[in-house]
């Protein structure tokens, strides 16, 4: 039987996963359905960037259970339109119970925004400029265990992105920040050995279309 002393925990439908979803309902749809599985798609890559710059100091389960509100509150994380938000809007946001009331990220992912909206006009998308930095086979590990992810939470490539991202004037995108991102995103399978999921993302990721 899977244990979660192996980093492998027994759902209620007998399947075995990574044990970090606890069981709960809505974490273990977020742990089936969307972590790990590739994302190309622009709007969803923002939102998760800054979603996690949010979770900084907190847990990713606090912000997933507000995500609908953040969504709502960020023009569903449209960076065109959060690029235009004025300071009447940060005001409107520092006022709003339903996200993180942190005037610095708040800030941020205005900021981000624009950021954003510049890097589009350079690259054509910002999926294009997040995957070129996909890692090589080289750079991945033979065996992706619990000690593994323990031990690294960054890794050489997070910390390139982030360098990267703070040059063209982003912030709140520290090495960890991005490698959480990059988990979430599919630009690693980071799913456990013994994970049922861990072989329909790699699935996944190998007929993925890379954005060019």
């Amino acid at each position: 039987m899977a244990t979660e002393h192996a980093g492998i925990l027994d759902g209620p439908d007998g399947k075995a996963r990574c044990f970090w979803h606890g069981n709960l309902p809505d974490y273990l749809h977020y742990h089936d359905h969307e972590w790990g599985r590739p994302v190309t798609d622009d709007r969803r890559l923002f939102e998760k960037i800054c979603l996690e710059g949010f979770q900084s100091g907190l847990s990713w389960l606090t912000i997933l259970r507000k995500r609908e509100n953040f969504r709502e509150a960020f023009a569903g994380f449209d960076f065109d339109r959060v690029a235009a938000f004025t300071d009447e809007d940060v005001e409107r946001l520092l006022g709003n119970a339903g996200i993180i009331r942190h005037r610095g990220k708040i800030v941020s992912t205005i900021n981000n925004a624009r950021r954003a909206r510049e890097m589009v006009d350079e690259f054509g998308s910002l999926a294009a400029w997040f995957w070129k930095f996909e890692p090589g086979l080289d750079e991945r590990p033979s065996v992706v265990d619990l000690a593994h992810l323990r031990a690294n939470p960054t890794t050489a490539v997070s910390v390139r992105i982030s360098k990267e991202l703070k040059k063209r004037g982003w912030s709140f995108v520290g090495p960890t920040t991005v490698y959480a991102f990059m988990q979430a995103m599919g630009l690693v399978n980071d799913h456990l050995e013994g994970c049922y999921c861990r072989p329909e993302v790699e699935k996944e990721r190998k007929r993925l279309k890379r954005p060019k």
